[in-house]
């Protein structure tokens, strides 16, 4: 392995002179000097330090996603359409950046990220947690995950209980069956499964005036849907322009299980009810 190349980041000040020891406000209140020195190449390719940081502006991303749509969940169980509106909105300009930070990855050659995929070694985007727990938020759960966290307790106890919680979409589906459809879904640990009933439920929410409101929660949940999808898509563009086929970091099975991801459709019920309308 190369030897670990320091970055050095130039620090800026803002408004007034830097103070000796603790700097601006500014700084102090968004942790610069922590920030700022998080980033250690491991190699001397250029690419390396682009690849570092877009990976993590995206956890930080992952981050803001998951309290908007926790936002999201406790609005919808206090039938609070309004609130949940606002979080799900928010929620969609964080999952814009989220795709458009690919572009950062998107001019990276595949001699470039060859030059410093050794120096990964098993480490791999599949293991973000943080990652994972939007997954789980959105529905797509699996127990067999939760095997890469044993050796971390507190991670593995906080996806455990996301495994078992339920998802966004199992507030909104909770809350049409509050609202007299014919909805009765339990939240599993496992990834929902399309039901011919919920999607018969969608098109009465759809079709039924006095119940337009929650027709539009319908369509921003799928507006969520759409840019998860979106996600999935640059994901697997991007591997495949990087790398090709080769096997992924850390065991995964790289572009082949990035492309079922990017077929799965989330929230199958308000996509299939568009074959109805």
């Amino acid at each position: 392995m190369a030897a670990e190349q320091q970055v050095s980041v130039p620090k800026l000040a803002f408004g007034t002179a830097e103070e000796p020891e603790h700097g601006t406000p500014y700084a102090q209140y968004a942790r610069l000097d922590v920030l700022h020195s998080l980033q250690h190449p491991r190699s001397k390719v250029d690419a390396e330090l682009s690849f570092i940081i877009t990976t993590q502006v995206m956890e930080l991303l992952f981050d803001l996603l998951r309290h908007e749509w926790t936002t999201a969940q406790h609005a919808l169980r206090e039938d609070d359409l309004t609130a949940a509106h606002a979080a799900l909105k928010r929620g969609h300009h964080v999952q814009d950046v989220l795709v458009n930070s690919w572009d950062l990855l998107a001019t990276m050659t595949p001699m470039e990220f060859g030059a410093f995929r050794p120096v990964l070694g098993e480490a791999s985007g599949f293991q973000s947690s943080a990652f994972l727990r939007l997954e789980f938020m959105i529905g797509n759960k699996s127990s067999r995950l939760l095997a890469m966290y044993r050796t971390v307790p507190s991670v593995h106890a906080e996806l455990t209980a996301a495994l078992h919680a339920p998802s966004l979409y199992d507030e909104a589906l909770a809350l049409l069956g509050r609202r007299g459809l014919a909805v009765e879904v339990e939240p599993v640990p496992e990834r929902h499964q399309e039901s011919e009933q919920v999607t018969a439920a969608w098109q009465q929410v759809y079709t039924d005036p006095a119940l337009a409101d929650l027709a539009r929660l319908g369509e921003a949940l799928l507006d969520t849907a759409e840019r998860v999808t979106r996600w999935r898509q640059r994901h697997y563009s991007s591997v495949k322009r990087a790398m090709g086929a080769k096997p992924g970091t850390g065991g995964s099975s790289g572009l082949t299980w990035l492309k079922l991801a990017a077929d799965q459709d989330v929230f199958p019920e308000l996509w299939n009810v568009r074959n109805t309308l």
